[in-house]
């Protein structure tokens, strides 16, 4: 089932299915940290573009963090399964503190991570934001959502890998979506890597300066 050497050699195969955009002035590339920068600096070094990122992060029920709720994007845009937040009976409270958890550790990560640097303007831009895989699909909805607000000319998504379940929502998200693989019945995201092990912190540092 592995589909993917590495990060880098995911990204070096959804540039080669985005060389349309190859030296394009308007055209922007974010990674969503940290296993998306990865992703994205293969893509805007193949396209000549310039890289920044865009975080996002997964809202994990307090019982269980690893079961996403939701997923809230660092300029404060969120997305709630608020239909799974029924179920589970979340008082609002709860679901607040979790999210507000999440927008205080993607403000430590963008000072981190950009230092000075102001972000990117997306506005008018062909935008291609690249993550290393989608499993519920809410952190990217978090983050498209959120990306149309800064009024991009155009949004594409750029991921190696998805289940096929949660591509009609992606796709009504943002104008495109350039997937390599929609496997079922889906693992983890990691399952179809060789190598997935964790990104730093500086490995993002030094690919955002490079």
């Amino acid at each position: 089932m592995i589909r993917f050497k590495n990060r880098r050699a995911a990204g070096q195969q959804l540039a080669a299915k985005l060389s349309a955009y190859q030296n394009r002035a308007e055209v922007v590339v974010l990674g969503i940290p940290r296993g998306g920068v990865v992703i994205a600096a293969e893509i805007a070094r193949a396209l000549r573009a310039p890289l920044d990122i865009f975080s996002a992060r997964k809202i994990g029920a307090p019982f269980n963090p690893e079961l996403a709720i939701g997923a809230v994007a660092g300029d404060g845009a969120f997305f709630l399964d608020d239909a799974l937040i029924r179920e589970l009976r979340l008082a609002p409270e709860l679901v607040r503190q979790a999210r507000d958890a999440q927008l205080r550790e993607i403000e430590r990560r963008e000072k981190l991570y950009r230092g000075d640097r102001a972000p990117l303007s997306l506005q008018n831009k062909i935008v291609i934001v690249a993550d290393d895989g989608v499993a519920t699909g809410a952190t990217t909805q978090a983050a498209l959502h959120a990306l149309r607000q800064h009024s991009p000319a155009h949004l594409t998504l750029a991921i190696p890998v998805a289940p096929r379940q949660v591509m009609p929502q992606l796709r009504a998200a943002c104008d495109q979506v350039i997937v390599l693989d929609t496997p079922e019945p889906f693992e983890a995201v990691g399952f179809f890597y060789a190598d997935f092990e964790q990104v730093t912190d500086q490995q993002v540092i030094d690919l955002l300066k490079s």
